[in-house]
């Protein structure tokens, strides 16, 4: 089998700090090759360093050769991977949110159609081929196997939605021989990364090399050919697919067992009569997953979980009681109504939130960590001020609070920085959602919302993340609402599971329900008899 791509004897160092070292890795047209590790053990800067990213070339460089179809290349610019048809789907959105998703799976690839005057003063008078570029999108998303509207705006659309989106530009590609998928699924319902295993699947078939980075380690164990593990800027082990069984798959990565504590005792079982939040008739308007009138009643100190197909309305649930989204409707907080339209209102009546776009919503990238943590808290609840003189109104920031309140989420959350000025920027996935709960923590919720905590960070991180929203559940009674679309997540840690459906809830169901009742469930179909609401 010819061979698409070869990296050989891979190093790259940062400011003294050896980040790769001596990387091998080869993928072969039409292989599934998958590429693992944890967050920081170096799979980023690798693809940065294949797709000839700036900020390799503005660090020095790196040491190594990269061959494709064969040929030793160098790689200076994307322009020069796009050239060699190297295609690749980042972890992080680069989409136009002004642009419709034709214009945006066709950008700098637009097709244009002659006219009279670009006959007589040539081709750059020609029109844009609307007609031909939406048909070519909806081939792209057909090969997806996702009925999204080739014309819609990106602006607004769920952060799954606009992963099918980026996808389907590389697919859409002509001269793609190589295409590297970075994380593609970790925004689906198991359902729809399914749907979008069997696609890269089909397109193996067809000749290309895929090179497979996820950290849904069922995913990789599913389709991959073989599998290239790295930890710590080096490879550790590189496995056959028929070797692909988790448990090794894991202790290769982390260097170490991966295993769970059991969960703590609560401060007091959650009780169907001490309701805590009360939704009836939620309708919220967010594009691609509008919620069509729910009616869900959340117990004082429970772990409940949302979950359904995406598009369905889970993450609408969060987004619309914290205001983010037009909502209507009554949510009733401790029997008293809770107002729609004004998230500080709703921050300040003991309910936060830990957004499913960690970067595009949840944090302040270019500001430090200590800052993240305090930000909200200092806004809703004029926490870390100090008067200026005693009894001013005129406050100022208190910085030393801030700096010491943050070292204390830094060491309570096992959060991995340079220290509390480094910005968030620099953190790895997992840190960064560590960052984001230290945030939604400070604020002492009785509520907390967390929208898709684990998406785009590792095994070793899913865990930690997971067993800190139990812990914060069980020492703290703080009632914890998860949406997901790893459903066996929510299985793991949730005493109920409430199952969406085209905007509705359809039921509710115990964690060790039976897996065709959720398979019915997420299919809108009723339940048969298994008790759990």
């Amino acid at each position: 089998m010819a061979q698409a791509l070869r990296m050989q004897g891979i190093t790259k160092k940062y400011y003294g700090t050896t980040v790769l070292k001596e990387v091998g890795l080869e993928v072969d047209q039409g292989e599934i090759h998958a590429l693992v590790g944890e967050n920081g053990a170096g799979k980023s800067t690798l693809m940065n360093i294949l797709f000839g990213m700036p900020v390799i070339h503005q660090t020095g460089g790196y040491e190594g050769e990269i061959y494709i179809g064969g040929e030793q290349v160098d790689i200076l610019a994307p322009a020069d991977a796009m050239a060699l048809g190297i295609g690749m789907v980042h972890q992080e959105f680069m989409l136009i949110p002004g642009f419709t998703v034709t214009e945006n799976i066709k950008l700098n690839r637009e097709i244009s159609r002659p006219n009279l005057l670009s006959r007589l003063f040539g081709k750059s008078l020609e029109v844009l081929d609307m007609d031909q570029m939406g048909r070519d999108s909806r081939a792209a998303l057909d090969k997806l196997g996702v009925g999204i509207d080739e014309w819609l705006p990106v602006a607004g659309l769920p952060v799954g939605y606009m992963q099918f989106v980026e996808i389907a530009r590389e697919i859409d590609k002509r001269n793609v021989r190589l295409l590297v998928f970075d994380e593609p699924t970790a925004v689906l319902a198991e359902s729809e990364a399914e749907l979008f295993l069997t696609a890269i699947r089909k397109l193996a078939q067809s000749g290309l090399a895929i090179l497979f980075i996820s950290h849904r380690l069922d995913e990789v164990a599913a389709v991959a050919d073989r599998i290239t593990v790295l930890r710590d800027g080096e490879v550790v082990g590189r496995l056959s697919g028929e070797e692909a069984h988790l448990d090794r798959i894991a202790e290769l990565m982390v260097g170490r067992k991966i295993e769970r504590p059991a969960l703590p005792a609560r401060v007091r079982e959650p009780s169907d009569e001490d309701i805590i939040l009360d939704m009836r008739n939620l309708v919220v308007d967010m594009p691609g997953e509008r919620l069509n009138g729910l009616d869900l009643a959340i117990r004082r100190g429970e772990i409940i979980g949302l979950g359904g197909l995406a598009g369905h309305g889970k993450v609408a649930v969060a987004n619309g009681i914290m205001g983010l989204y037009p909502a209507t409707g009554e949510v009733m907080k401790d029997g008293e109504p809770l107002p729609l339209d004004d998230p500080a209102e709703v921050l300040r009546r003991g309910i936060a939130f830990v957004s499913e776009d960690r970067r595009g919503t949840g944090l302040l990238l270019g500001e430090s960590l200590e800052h993240n943590i305090a930000f909200t808290s200092l806004q809703a609840q004029d926490r870390f001020l100090k008067g200026f003189l005693p009894g001013s109104w005129l406050k100022l920031q208190d910085s030393a609070e801030i700096r010491e309140h943050g070292l204390r989420m830094i060491k309570e959350l096992d959060i991995r920085c340079r220290g509390p000025e480094q910005p968030v920027r620099r953190l790895s996935g997992g840190n960064q959602q560590k960052v984001c709960l230290a945030r939604a923590l400070t604020l002492s919720p009785e509520i907390l919302f967390a929208s898709e905590p684990t998406r785009g960070i590792d095994v070793g991180a899913k865990n930690l993340v997971l067993d800190l929203l139990v812990e914060f559940n069980r020492k703290m009674n703080m009632t914890v609402v998860i949406t997901s679309s790893e459903l066996a997540e929510l299985r793991k840690i949730c005493d109920r599971i409430a199952i969406i459906y085209q905007g509705r809830l359809v039921g509710i169901l115990d964690p060790d329900a039976p897996d065709v009742e959720y398979g019915l469930m997420m299919a809108g179909g009723k339940r048969t008899g298994v008790t759990g609401g």
